[in-house]
C-alpha cells in the first residue's frame, strides 16, 4: 500500500509539470514582437516587465532599419525628444479582470490611449486594444511572444 502511494505521488508531480509550466507561460512577462498596422511587418521587440504588480514595456529592438535612431518628437510628456530605442511604451498596465487596462503610447504619433490587454492563445500571443473615449473606436493589435531574443 505505501508503494502504490508514493508511486501516485510520484506519477501526480509529472502530470503536475506541464501545469505549472502552463501556468508559468500565462504570465505576459518577457519579450514580445509588435507588428505594424498596415503592413503586417515586425516592427520592433518589445520587453513587458512586471514592477510591484503593474506591467510596463519598453522597446528593446527597433526591427526597421529606417526607424532604428527615431526620437519622438511628437510625444507630450517626459518622453518628449527621447529615443524610440529604449523607451517604455506603456507604464502602468494593472490586473483588470482576465487582462490589464492603463495607457499605452504610439511612438510614432506621440499619441497616448487608453488600453486593454490581455493573453491569448495559451500565452503565445498579447492582445492590446488602444482607444479614446469608448474600446468600440479603437484598433487592437496582436503581439507574438519572442523565444529568444
Amino acid at each position: 500500500m505505501f508503494r502504490f502511494a508514493r508511486l501516485t505521488l510520484v506519477l501526480g508531480g509529472f502530470v503536475c509539470l506541464p501545469a505549472m509550466s502552463a501556468l508559468a507561460a500565462l504570465s505576459p512577462v518577457g519579450l514580445w514582437r509588435s507588428f505594424d498596422d498596415h503592413t503586417g511587418q515586425a516592427r520592433g521587440v518589445i520587453r513587458i516587465y512586471e514592477v510591484d504588480g503593474v506591467l510596463h514595456g519598453r522597446v528593446e529592438q527597433v526591427l526597421v532599419p529606417a526607424d532604428r535612431g527615431r526620437i519622438c518628437t511628437k510625444c507630450t510628456d517626459d518622453r518628449r525628444d527621447q529615443p524610440v530605442l529604449g523607451m517604455e511604451i506603456f507604464r502602468d498596465l494593472r490586473p483588470d479582470g482576465d487582462g490589464w487596462a492603463g495607457h499605452i503610447l504610439d511612438p510614432q504619433t506621440g499619441s497616448l490611449y487608453t488600453c486593454t490587454a490581455h493573453l491569448g492563445e495559451n500565452g503565445r500571443e498579447f492582445i492590446l486594444r488602444g482607444y479614446i473615449l469608448l474600446p468600440v473606436l479603437g484598433r487592437s493589435q496582436a503581439w507574438q511572444r519572442v523565444d529568444s531574443p
